[in-house]
């Protein structure tokens, strides 16, 4: 079975093969498709979307489709950056643009005004329409300087309490373990396991399915 992975990130890419590394699946992110659209992020929540880009892929390309939106909410900001992590501080940005930004309305604030969460909402979606949500959520603190070289966007001021350290100071499989799109993954990967077998069980008596 074919998973069309719906963002463009090389970064996304790499946990969200990790996390479904060992299923019978072959994985192919929007960039290897010639023609796939483009899918703007206007939606109202994390869920519309992730269910935009799902869904969108999965009708262009008639294969199943995972998509992803996700974001870090720093309570005294009000819940900023939020939806629009990935461009806080300006369209096409770096990743150093975001982390400064946060950074610097902060600056001088006690850890209790500190107080962040990473949000991660994934979707699956059936070129007809169907669709299975799933979400992770992360709590900790926003730092007061970049610790660590790992990672990417805001890891390397986002501190974990569990791990005493933040994301960036984490390997892959580490943050993974502990990570809103590693428990928004897992989510998935018991959804998919599920369907696999679903798939494999209607196949082996002729029998009719949803899949």
């Amino acid at each position: 079975m074919e998973l069309v992975l719906a963002t463009r990130n090389p970064d996304k890419l790499r946990e969200i093969r990790l996390g479904l590394a060992g299923l019978p699946l072959t994985l192919r992110s929007a960039s290897e498709i010639p023609g796939v659209p483009d899918v703007e992020e206007d939606g109202a929540s994390y869920l519309e979307n992730a269910t935009k880009k799902a869904l969108a892929l999965a009708r262009a390309t008639g294969q199943w489709a995972l998509g992803d939106d996700t974001g870090l909410e720093v309570e005294s900001l009000g819940g900023q950056p939020g939806l629009y992590s990935a461009r806080y501080a300006g369209v096409s940005v770096s990743y150093a643009d975001n982390r400064r930004l946060v950074l610097q309305r902060l600056a001088g604030r006690p850890k209790a005004e500190r107080a962040a969460r990473f949000v991660c909402v994934m979707v699956v979606a059936r070129p007809d329409g169907g669709i299975y949500s799933a979400e992770g959520v992360a709590d900790g603190y926003i730092t007061e300087q970049e610790t660590g070289a790992q990672g990417f966007g805001y890891d390397a001021i986002f501190w974990v309490p569990t791990a005493g350290r933040t994301y960036a100071e984490l390997t892959l499989e580490q943050k993974q373990a502990i990570s809103h799109r590693g428990h928004a993954l897992r989510q998935i990967r018991n959804y998919l396991e599920r369907a696999l077998k679903t798939k494999t069980a209607a196949v082996a008596g002729q029998g009719r399915t949803w899949w």
